[in-house]
This record gives structure tokens, C-alpha cells and sequence, in this order.
């Protein structure tokens, strides 16, 4: 984008800030909905700054315009801010101020901030307003400035919604409102006001293609002990769609409705989930407001019989795709000329074999050699790296299947290695495997599993930063909590039914990564005297590269789970290969 674009559209902001008398605005990444990927219509802090990675914020004042944004950014966001006039902040800098710090060190009281409440969580405005009010500075929710601003500005997503049926579902929507209603009632909470796309979809069984990645339908959903309202663009429902809504006690109502509905709401108390509310809401519920962890989080989480027989499915689908893509991948390699791009669009020809492929469930991380140390790495036509036959390619894909939501890594061994690549790939593989194999008690939480996915990192005195697993969403997002697996306290207990990712990894800047990652459910292990026991079995059929494993730095219960592990994988995808592909996996699943 041309400089010249971006200056021009900061001055006309700031034009728009002298007239509604503000001193500074706050432009953050998100949209109404708290969504890790959002619609066009909300990259509002893409359009006036030019910078287009997924995370940052963007301060603008009369004669300052700075943008913070992590370390996975910091080069390209300085090629892209340069002569713009854009700061960049580095967020995670010891000497880098926060926000508010320097919004209060550069502000005098009186002054005035201005955010779109519509676009920042509960937690987040009151994190703004909070200590700026303490210096005597005011932070004033104003209306959407890029409405009046943004020339051409695009709409609101238009994608029909699809229905899951009961049978790839499990269960009927009047079932989960049911349950939730129970939950609210044993709580003494009227309704409660339901924001998260995700958590919409799962409530009535819909899914769309608003958003990049996510399955999902920009809405509202009002609930109450005798009413459900869906806040919905209705041109989204087919005429099927709205026949299972109205027979599942669900209404629908224009998507906009939700103000006046939370304003003329006549009960005594609606939840609301600060960390992802949006704070336009909990202004128009006001003193009604109870604000709480959403429910609907964990009742997702926990998966039925038939949509874990889903994921089942799905994973089926993909690690056929992946075993083709593995089969042609060290050929091409040693032909020349493949790129990380050409990996990325090999496995996406692959999944599209399945026609219950819907999709990627996040942008395709295909990483060779020193780009694997960049943790969230994705290649574009502008960086691009061509795949020699040496060293690592570490490739981290997922894909939507209407049956289930699919994430894999791989770390791939592409000819010669060092003895530094095979120890560092050892480690990670024997912590992934460690945490594969925990059995534990119930009312364990991830954060007390972490440990295991570490230890011999730890031992050789390294360590990853990233957490070690999320939960999956089925059809649904790729990351969903509420448990997690990783060092900081995340008390959500893991209990049967609930997917998570096991994804240890070491980064070595300049040199090489290594990440391996299977999507997992925790099932029921056992029953004793010291009560219940659950364990992590694997979802995801796809062969770990052996090659660079040193067997001594393994250990035979490592070993001995790979074999019964590559043994499973074997039986699964064997019926569905032949020729080379089937010679591939049988090889790439042997013994060690």
C-alpha cells in the first residue's frame, strides 16, 4: 500500500477526532464477537495503519500515531510502517511503556480517549479506563468512527448457514438450551447475553463461512429461562434453516436488534463474559449485569459420542491427505524448485479429494529451516522460501470437515541432519509422547500435565513459550477453551469427552524448529480405590518421522508407545491407500 494512503487516512482521523473533541483514539484488532480471525468489515486497524498482521494496536493523538504490536511482527511491521509516519511500539520490551502508561505520560488531565465499545472486551476498556481516570484522563466509548471514515467500507458477511444435522451433531439444540437453562436457574441468573460466534454455532447446530477459517455466523444470541433469540442478518437462513430454529423454541430477530432487546430486557440479572463481551453490551445491560465465565465454554468442550465419532472421521480423511502429501514431498524436494507456498497448496488439492472439506481451520504454517524457529511463521509470495533437501520443513495445518476440525504438525527431516537437530527433534519427541502417555486423576487440570510435555527440554536446558495444547472445536474453531494445557494456571479440569492438542516444540533462531502435534481426547482410564482416572488417546492418524531420532535419548517406553502408535495409524489409513502411497505408509509406520 502506498505510503502517501496511510498518511492521508490518519490525517482524516485525526480530523474526525477534533470534531467529536477527543485527544487520542484506540484502534485495537478485533470485532464485536472477541474473534481470533475476523470479516474484512473489522480490520479497522489494517486500514488506517497498512499493517496487516493479526495481533496489534493502534494509538493515535493530534501529532502521534504508534502502533504496538509482539515480536512475531517487529521486521515486517517496520518495512511496513516506514515513511508513514507510523511509530512502532514493541510490545514485550522491558523498556517499552504499555498503553495507558504512555497514554497517561503523554496526555494531560482533562484530555479525552476515545475507543469503539463495540470492538473491545469488558476486561479491556476497564483496563484503559481504570488507571487513565486516576489521572484525571477520560476514556469515552464512541460509535464505530470507520463507518463515517472508511470510504467503500466492506459489509457485514452475507454467508448462508449451513445446519447440522443430529446425526453429525449429537444433539438437538432445544437439548443444549435445555441444559443451559438448568445451569442459569442453579445459579439464580435470568438470561444470559451470548456474544462468542463459536459458541452461538454450537447452540443451534449452524454453522456459515463469515469468517476466515471459523465456521461461524455473525450474531447475537439473547437467552431466558422461556426465550431464545437469534440476532441474525435473516437473509443468512434458508427456509429449512428456519423451520429447525422455530422447532427448536429458537426466534430470530435482525442482527442490530440486540441493542434495544438488551435495554428493554425486564428481568433482574444477565451473564456476561468480561473477558469476551464486547463493553457496548454491559453498557446497554447495565446494573444487570452479572459477569461470569461463559457456560456454554465447557459444555462445548465436552464432546458427545458423535461428535467425537466425527473427528474420528475427519482425522481419517486427513491423515489419508497427509500420508499422500509425505509420500510426495522428499521427491519433489530432490527435484527442486518446491517452495513452502507449493507444500501449502499440495495439501489443500489433497483434502479437497473429501467432499465434507470445507476448508483450512487456520493458515497452513509451512516453515523450512530457519523459519521454523519463527513460531507462527506463514509464507506469502513475498517470503517465500524454496525447500532444499536438508535439514527441517516443519508444517503445521489444519482443515474444517463437516464432521470435525483437524490440527497436525509434523517436523520433517529432508535429507542430512546435525547431531544438534536429531537431539533437539528427540527431545521434543519423547515430551510429546511423556505427555501421551499421562494417566491421571480426575479434577486434574492442564497446567499440572505441562511439566511432562518439558521435562527433557528442561533437562537439556531449553523450554518453548507457547502453550503445549488447546482445545478443538468440532466443525467449529480450531482453538476453543476453556482448558488448556500449559506452565500458567488454567484451573479447567479435563474431563472425558474434551479434545486437546499435545504440541511441544523448541525454536532456535537462525537455525531450525521443531514442533509435533497430535489432537487428542481425554477418555476414561480407569476406576480404583483412589477414585477416577483418565488418560489422552489419540485422534490424529498421521506418521512422525523417525529419521532423526536417536534411540538412546528416546527411551523404550517412548519407543514402545511410537510403535503401537504407528501401528494404529497403519490399520486405519491402510485401507484407504494403495501403490506407492500404501508402500509409503507401511515403511513410515514400521517397528523401531
Amino acid at each position: 500500500m502506498e505510503k502517501n494512503i496511510i498518511i492521508s487516512r490518519v490525517e482524516k482521523f485525526r480530523s474526525y477526532m477534533h470534531e467529536k473533541g477527543l485527544n487520542a483514539f484506540v484502534v485495537v484488532s478485533s470485532d464485536p464477537h472477541s474473534s481470533e480471525y475476523v470479516a474484512d468489515r473489522w480490520k479497522c486497524r489494517e486500514w488506517v495503519s497498512g499493517f496487516d498482521g493479526s495481533a496489534g494496536t493502534v494509538v493515535i493523538t493530534a501529532d502521534k500515531a504508534l502502533l504496538w504490536t509482539d515480536s512475531r511482527y517487529w521486521l515486517a511491521a517496520e518495512k511496513l510502517l516506514a515513511g508513514t509516519g507510523f511509530e512502532l511500539m514493541k510490545d514485550g520490551l522491558a523498556e517499552t511503556p504499555s498503553i495507558t502508561e504512555w497514554l497517561s505520560k503523554n496526555l494531560v488531565t482533562g484530555d479525552v480517549v476515545g475507543v469503539d465499545a463495540t470492538v473491545c472486551t469488558v476486561v479491556e476498556f476497564n483496563a484503559w479506563h481504570t488507571p487513565l481516570a486516576s489521572c484525571g484522563i477520560a476514556v469515552e466509548s464512541v460509535n464505530d468512527p470507520f463507518d463515517e471514515l472508511w470510504e467503500e467500507r466492506p459489509s457485514v458477511p452475507l454467508s448462508v448457514a449451513e445446519l447440522m444435522p443430529e446425526d453429525i451433531s449429537g444433539e438437538s439444540s432445544a437439548s443444549k438450551l435445555a441444559r443451559l437453562r438448568e445451569i442459569l436457574k442453579n445459579d439464580n441468573i435470568d438470561g444470559m447475553v451470548i456474544t462468542m460466534l463459536d459458541e452461538i454455532a454450537w447452540l443451534t447446530n449452524l454453522r456459515g463461512n463469515d469468517v476466515e477459517y471459523n465456521p461461524v455466523l455473525v450474531s447475537y444470541m439473547l437467552v431466558t429461562s422461556n426465550e431464545a433469540v437469534l440476532y441474525i442478518d435473516e437473509r443468512k437462513l434458508t427456509s429449512d434453516v428456519s423451520e429447525y430454529l422455530l422447532s427448536q423454541g429458537i426466534a430470530t430477530a435482525p442482527y442490530e436488534y440486540i441493542w434495544q432487546a438488551l435495554q428493554d430486557f425486564d428481568k433482574e440479572t444477565l451473564l456476561l463474559q468480561p473477558s469476551r463481551c464486547n463493553a457496548a453490551v454491559s453498557f446497554a445491560v447495565g446494573s444487570k449485569a452479572v459477569f461470569r465465565d461463559s457456560p456454554v465454554a465447557l459444555m462445548k468442550a465436552v464432546k458427545n459420542d458423535v461428535e467425537i465419532k466425527g473427528f474420528e472421521r475427519a482425522m481419517l480423511s486427513e491423515g489419508v491427505a497427509m500420508v499422500k502429501l509425505l509420500n510426495w514431498l522428499k521427491p519433489a524436494v530432490e527435484q527442486g524448485g518446491i517452495t513452502e507456498l507449493d507444500v501449502d497448496a499440495k495439501l489443500t488439492e489433497l483434502r479437497s479429494a473429501d467432499p465434507a472439506f470445507r476448508g483450512l481451520s487456520f493458515a497452513t504454517i509451512a516453515a523450512y529451516g530457519a523459519n521454523g524457529a519463527i513460531v507462527h511463521y506463514e509464507p506469502t509470495p513475498a517470503e517465500n522460501a524454496t525447500i532444499e533437501p536438508k535439514g527441517f520443513l516443519l508444517l503445521d495445518c489444519g482443515g474444517q470437515y463437516i464432521y470435525g476440525t483437524t490440527d497436525v504438525t509434523r517436523t520433517i527431516a529432508l535429507g542430512v541432519l546435525s547431531d544438534e537437530e536429531k537431539a533437539d527433534y528427540t527431545r521434543v519427541l519423547r515430551g510429546h509422547i511423556s505427555l501421551a502417555m499421562a494417566k491421571f486423576p480426575k479434577g486434574t487440570c492442564g497446567t499440572q500435565l505441562d511439566v511432562l510435555a518439558r521435562q527433557w527440554l528442561w533437562q537439556a536446558g531449553e523450554n518453548y513459550l507457547h502453550g503445549t495444547g488447546h482445545g478443538v472445536g468440532h466443525f467449529l474453531n480450531v482453538h476453543e477453551g476453556p482448558h488448556q494445557i500449559r506452565m500458567n494456571n488454567v484451573p479447567t479440569h479435563l474431563v472425558p469427552g474434551m479434545t486437546v492438542t499435545n504440541e511441544p516444540g523448541l525454536y532456535k533462531a537462525g537455525r531450525h524448529g521443531i514442533r509435533i502435534e497430535n489432537t487428542m481426547v481425554v477418555k476414561h482410564y480407569c476406576e480404583s480405590e483412589f477414585g477416577l482416572f483418565y488418560e489422552l488417546s489419540p485422534l490424529t492418524l498421521c506418521p512422525i518421522d523417525k529419521t532423526p531420532i536417536i534411540p538412546e535419548l528416546l527411551g523404550n517406553d517412548a519407543r514402545e508407545y511410537l510403535n503401537a502408535y504407528h501401528a494404529k495409524v497403519y490399520d486405519s489409513l491402510s485401507p484407504y491407500l494403495e501403490g506407492d502411497d500404501l508402500q509409503f505408509l507401511k515403511e513410515a509406520c514400521c517397528a523401531i
